[in-house]
C-alpha cells in the first residue's frame, strides 16, 4: 500500500491492539466459513479443467477446457482500449499525453499478462480481482497485482468491493492470504515485529489448500510439509486485511496464524484499491456466474456416457460366452490361442454362444449431442469458433450469421469488462496525480510517422487542469462504430463536396480522425496554415485573459475555429466576437478586400463591377470591438 498513515500500531495501547487482532480474527472466520463451500467446488473444478487426475483406464472429456478457452480466446483477443478526453479546452495536449503514457505503461505494467490472468479468473471463478495501489518510482508508473480469488475472503454482505455509486453494499472487510520470505519483508522497510515470526504452519491454510488443489489437478506430488525444513527462505504465510476500525479504514498484515501484526497503517483513500472484473454478473450479487457453473454438469454427464460407450466397445471385442459343460469338458480349452483346436462332444453350434447384452442405442448419441449443444449455447461457443468443422453442412451465409451472433453475445461480456477497464485507468490516473511530483520526468519512446521519437513529460503537461473523461471500449465495438461513422460521414461528405464553399481540408481531416490516425500523422498530411499557426500562438495570449490584435488579413473562420480551443474567459469571447464583426465588415466591403482571395481567405468572391481597393491594416471594426487596450487584463 502506498497510502500515507496517520496512526501507527504503537499509537494504540496494548488493550486496543488485542481488540483489533480479535476483530480481524472474527472477520476472517466469518468470511472463511461463508466461502468454504464455494472454494471446495473450485478445487473439484480444477480437476475437470486440467483433466489429468483421473483413472488411467477412463477417457477424460475436455468439454470444460474447450468451451472455456474458446470464450477466453475471443475475449482476450479483443483488447479493450482506453482514451483520455479533456473536460476543458486547454487540456487537449495533456490528455493526448495521458493517452500516450497509458499505451507506454501497458508494457511497463505487463498489462497483457495481467489481462490474461484477470480474464481467466473472471471466467473460472466468476470474478477477477486486481490490486492497484502502488506507484513504482523506478519504473515511474503504477504497478497492478492480480489477486488469487481462491485465497480471497470478503464481507458476506458486500455486493462489490466499493458498492454502488453511493457506496451502498461496499465491503466492510476483506483480504487474502499470501506468502513472503523474511528478506523480502526487510527489503520493503514497512514491516515490524519480524523477530517474532514463527515457522509453524497454520491449520486449514488457504494457500496450502489452493496449492494442493492445483497439484492434485496436475497429478503432481504435493510437498506442503517440506517447507518446515527451510530456514533462510522460509515462506511465511501472511494475511493481508482491509477493515474499518473506529469508523476509519485500515490496512493490516498479520502472521503467526493471525496473532502477530507486522504491518499497520491508516488507509485514507475514498475507495478501496481493488478492481473487480465479472463475465456474467448478477444484479446485487458479488460472485455472479462463471463458465464452470454452466459447463461442469455437462462435462460430468458426457464423460460418463463416453466411458460407458468405451466399455461397451471393449465388451463387443472381448464378449462373455455361455458354454455347455457337457460338451466342453475342460474350461481351459476356451482360453484363446492361435491355431488351436478345441474338442467338442456334440454339435459345435450349441457348444458355446455369446452372452446377450444391451447395445448402445441412438439415444446415447442424441444425448451427447444435446449436452454438447447446450454447452455451446450457454456461452456462445459454436463449433466453428472452436476451430472444428461443423457436423452439419452449412452454407457460408449460415456460418457468417452464427459468427455474427456469437460476436454479439461476446460483445456483452466485453462491454462488462469495459466497466473494470475504466475503473482501472481511473485509478491509474489517480496514482499519477497523487505520486507524480513536480520535479519528476517521464521519458516516452513513441513510434511517430517519421520513426521512433523520445518525448519528455512533466507534471505540467501530463496532469490536466480538470480530471479528464475516460473512454473505454473494446476494439471490436470501436471498429464497428468507426465503420458505421465513416460510412455516414462519407455519404455527407460526398454531398458537401458538391458545394465549392465546403472546407475540404476539414472534411479530409475528419475522415482521417474517424479512421483513427494520430495528430502527428495529420500534421504531416495536412500541414497547418499560417492562420492556424498564428491563432495557436494567440491562444497562449488569450489563456492569460489578454487580447491579441485582429488583423484584416486574418482568415477569420480558421481563427474562430482555433480560438474555440482556448480557455473560456472574457478575452476569448471578446476576440471571437471581433473576428465575427470583421467577417461582417468584409462581407459588406467585398471590393475593398478582393485581393485577399489569394491571401488565404477561403471562398472569398468580390462583387462584380466594383472597384477593388487595397485593404487597410486596421479597420474601424477592430477598434469598435474593444482592441484599443489589447494587452490589458480584463
Amino acid at each position: 500500500m502506498e497510502s500515507s498513515a496517520n496512526k501507527t500500531w504503537d499509537d494504540f495501547g496494548a488493550e486496543k491492539q488485542d481488540l483489533i487482532i480479535k476483530q480481524v480474527q472474527k472477520e476472517f472466520k466469518i468470511a472463511d466459513s461463508y466461502l468454504e463451500p464455494k472454494k471446495e467446488t473450485w478445487e473439484k473444478r480444477l480437476k475437470l479443467y486440467n483433466n489429468q487426475k483421473r483413472d488411467q483406464e477412463n477417457v477424460g472429456h475436455p468439454l470444460l477446457f474447450t468451451i472455456f478457452n474458446t470464450v477466453l480466446a475471443n475475449l482476450y483477443d479483443d483488447s479493450i482500449a482506453g482514451k483520455f478526453g479533456p473536460v476543458e479546452d486547454g487540456d487537449y495536449e495533456a490528455c493526448e499525453n495521458l493517452t500516450s503514457v497509458a499505451e507506454y505503461d501497458r508494457r511497463l505494467m505487463e498489462k497483457d499478462e495481467l489481462d490474461y490472468y484477470w480474464t481467466w479468473d473472471a471466467c473460472f471463478y466468476g470474478k477477477g480481482l486486481v490490486l492497484l495501489d502502488k506507484f513504482d518510482r523506478k519504473k515511474m508508473c503504477p504497478i497492478p497485482v492480480s489477486i488469487n480469488p481462491a485465497t480471497f475472503l470478503r464481507d458476506p454482505r458486500a455486493i462489490s468491493i466499493n458498492g454502488d455509486i453511493e457506496g451502498n453494499g461496499s465491503a466492510r472487510f476483506f483480504g487474502w492470504e499470501s506468502g513472503m520470505a523474511k528478506f523480502e519483508m526487510e527489503k520493503k522497510n514497512v514491516y515490524f515485529n519480524l523477530d517474532s515470526l514463527l515457522t509453524s504452519k497454520e491449520i486449514n491454510d488457504a494457500i496450502d489448500k489452493d496449492r494442493e488443489a492445483k497439484d492434485n489437478a496436475a497429478n503432481r506430488q504435493n510437498e506442503k510439509n517440506t517447507e518446515e525444513e527451510m530456514t533462510e527462505n522460509y515462506n511465511y504465510h501472511i494475511l493481508k486485511w482491509f477493515t474499518i476500525i473506529d469508523g476509519k479504514k485500515y490496512y493490516l498484515e498479520l502472521a503467526n496464524d493471525k496473532n502477530l501484526v507486522i504491518r499497520f497503517q491508516e488507509y485514507k483513500d475514498e475507495l478501496w484499491p481493488i478492481i473487480e472484473r465479472s463475465i456474467f454478473p448478477i444484479s446485487r450479487d458479488f460472485d455472479g456466474v462463471s463458465i464452470p457453473d454452466l459447463i461442469e454438469d455437462k462435462q460430468r454427464a458426457s464423460a460418463v456416457l463416453i466411458n460407458l460407450g468405451l466399455i461397451n466397445a471393449k465388451a463387443s471385442i472381448y464378449p462373455m460366452y455361455l458354454f455347455n459343460k457337457n460338451q466342453i469338458k475342460n474350461p481351459k480349452d476356451l482360453d484363446f490361442d492361435f491355431n488351436k483346436f478345441v474338442p467338442v462332444d456334440g454339435d459345435v453350434r450349441t457348444a458355446s454362444v455369446p452372452l446377450q447384452k444391451q447395445e448402445i442405442t441412438n439415444s446415447v448419441n442424441f444425448i451427447l449431442n444435446l449436452i454438447d449443444l447446450a454447452a455451446q449455447k450457454s456461452v456462445a461457443a459454436p463449433e466453428v469458433s472452436q476451430g472444428v468443422q461443423s457436423r452439419v453442412n452449412r452454407t457460408l451465409g449460415e456460418i457468417q450469421r452464427v459468427e455474427a451472433a456469437k460476436n454479439v453475445r461476446h460483445s456483452l461480456s466485453l462491454k462488462i469488462f469495459g466497466w473494470s477497464e475504466k475503473k482501472f485507468w481511473e485509478r491509474w490516473y489517480w496514482l499519477y496525480k497523487k505520486y507524480f511530483k513536480n520535479i519528476d520526468e517521464k521519458i516516452l519512446r513513441l513510434e511517430g510517422p517519421l520513426g521512433a521519437i523520445s518525448k519528455k513529460l512533466t507534471k505540467d503537461n501530463l496532469i490536466p487542469t480538470a480530471d479528464p473523461d475516460i473512454y473505454v471500449e473494446s476494439s471490436y465495438i470501436i471498429e464497428n462504430k468507426r465503420n458505421d461513422e465513416y460510412q455516414k460521414f462519407m455519404a455527407l461528405a460526398n454531398m458537401a463536396m458538391q458545394d465549392p464553399q465546403t472546407n475540404r481540408k476539414f472534411v479530409f481531416r475528419k475522415l482521417a480522425k474517424i479512421l483513427g490516425r494520430k495528430n502527428s500523422e495529420l500534421t504531416l498530411m495536412f500541414p497547418p496554415t499560417i492562420d492556424e499557426l498564428l491563432s495557436e500562438d494567440e491562444n497562449l495570449v488569450i489563456n492569460q485573459n489578454k487580447l491579441p490584435k485582429v488583423n484584416s488579413y486574418d482568415d477569420d473562420i480558421i481563427h474562430v475555429e482555433i480560438h474555440n480551443k482556448a480557455t473560456d474567459n472574457k478575452a476569448k469571447f471578446a476576440h471571437i466576437e471581433a473576428h465575427k464583426k470583421m467577417m461582417i465588415f468584409k462581407k459588406i466591403n467585398q471590393a475593398m478586400f478582393a485581393n485577399q482571395q489569394q491571401q488565404g481567405i477561403p471562398n472569398f468572391k468580390p462583387v462584380q463591377g466594383q472597384q477593388q481597393q487595397q485593404p487597410q491594416q486596421e479597420s474601424g471594426v477592430v477598434a469598435e470591438a474593444g482592441h484599443g487596450n489589447n494587452q490589458e487584463e480584463l
